[in-house]
Formats: C-alpha cells, structure tokens, sequence
C-alpha cells in the first residue's frame, strides 16, 4: 500500500475468531487485489481470549494493508466498531464481520457501487438467500418487520445486513455511540434523517465455516430497548440539533476520535 491513501477503509471486530481470520482475511485482501483497488483493513481484536491475537499478528506481518488494533476488555459489538474508526484513513469507511459469512468478491462489488455513486449512500448487503437455519430467519423477519412498524420510512430489509460501506464524513457526522448490537440500526435510523441513499445489494449469505456465533438470546431484548428509546425519546432530536449541515463539517482528526467513541 505504501503511502498511497486506501480507497476503502473496513473495520473487522473480532472476538475469538482464530479460526475464522486465517481463512477471511486472506481472502478480502485477496478479492480487493485482484480488482486493483486499495484495501485497509483494521482488524480489532475484541477483548479476545483464544489465539486470535496472535492470528492477527502474522496476518499484519503477510499483508501490509492489514492494520491491528487491540481492546484489552470487551465491551461489545458495537465498542469494537468505535474504536476502530479513528484508525481509518479512506474516504469511504465499512464494517465487516470476520466471520466471512458474505464472499470476498461481493464485498468489492459493493464498494464499486458505493464508489460510483455520488457519495451520499449507505451501501449494504441485504442477506437474501440465508444458510444459518429457520429459528435465525424467524428472528431475523420478525425483528425487520418490527423496525418497520416503527421506521416505516426505512429504506432497507435488512437492518443489520453487514457490510455497510458510507463516505467518511457521513460516518463521523452520525457520532455512532451504541456498544452493543445495536450499532447497526443506530447507523441506518440515523442515515435515514440525513437523507442518505440506501444502496442494498443481494448476497448469499453463507453458514459459519469455524468459529461461534456470539449473538445470544438477549440480543433480541437489546435491539427492542433500544428501537423503543430512540424512538419515543429526546435522544434522537438531541442528536439532530447538533448535526448542523455535516456535509460542510471539515473531515479532521478530532472528529474521527469522537465517532470513535
């Protein structure tokens, strides 16, 4: 990578994934090689306790567009995503599981969607054709259809479909602050009332080869408290009032360390 500037910044939280990011990270820089594009990828390692550290050490020493950034305690999901955004340096900022659940190659069609736009988009993946079985697919429908019933107005189908790929200084302007799940409908609601374009690309969306899933039951109970606040509270208005006109707001460091957390 050199000292070119990325064309695309994605941030990878991963908590106990030695056995996926051998296999995943690879394969996106791979996939972004291969279609000549620069990739940054910051991995976060999320408070892991397996050899996930280690994991991601050899991967920075085999691939220099790999960043490490470590959080010694995990604080959830959404923390590790925060504290990754400081680190990026592209004008366009994704968030990625490491779980590869979504193939390398539709993550570079996604940014070539988002790169040829005019910039005020929300790229996304929605997961149409799922392999992680009926009970997942109920809660996930269910929760969807609630999001609606509260957000009618929400221009996806699939909320917390990741990646997610936005312009950099769309992401620092929303001051994302959820810790926990809830990070993913926190950045959609609040890219709603700015007004952004909602991008949402098919994908097929595959079982987890290695590793666990650390979505749990109260999940679900996470996501309800957290629509319900950010709807019938001030906590939203309060956020408006301070949004001004972002896409003036110069792109500075400081600002990145605030969407940081």
């Amino acid at each position: 990578m050199g000292l070119e500037q990325p064309d695309l910044s994605l941030v990878m939280p991963c908590y106990n994934e030695e056995e996926s990011i051998p296999v995943t990270i690879p394969r996106l820089v791979g996939a972004f090689e291969s279609a000549g594009y620069r990739l940054e990828l910051v991995a976060v390692d999320n408070g892991s306790r397996d050899g996930t550290s280690r994991a991601l050490a050899k991967l920075a020493e085999r691939h220099s567009g790999v960043k490490v950034h470590r959080v010694e305690v995990n604080q959830g999901y959404g923390f590790g995503l925060l504290s990754g955004i400081p680190h990026c340096t592209a004008p366009w900022i994704g968030f990625i599981p490491a779980d590869g659940q979504v193939d390398a190659a539709d993550v570079v069609h996604l940014y070539e969607s988002a790169a040829a736009s005019r910039g005020d988009v929300v790229a996304k993946v929605r997961r149409r054709f799922r392999m992680d079985g009926l009970r997942r697919k109920l809660v996930s429908i269910t929760y969807n259809v609630l999001v609606r019933v509260l957000w009618p107005r929400l221009d996806t189908l699939d909320v917390n479909g990741t990646p997610k790929i936005l312009p950099r200084k769309a992401l620092l302007a929303m001051r994302l602050e959820s810790r926990g799940w809830f990070l993913d409908p926190e950045m959609m609601i609040k890219a709603h009332l700015m007004g952004l374009r909602v991008l949402e690309f098919n994908a097929f969306a595959r079982m987890r080869g290695s590793g666990t899933s650390h979505v749990r039951a109260e999940t679900c109970l996470e996501f309800l408290r957290n629509l319900v606040i950010y709807r019938f509270t001030p906590k939203l208005r309060a956020w408006r009032r301070q949004l001004g006109d972002w896409r003036a707001e110069p792109d500075s460091p400081a600002m990145a360390m605030r969407a940081g957390g």
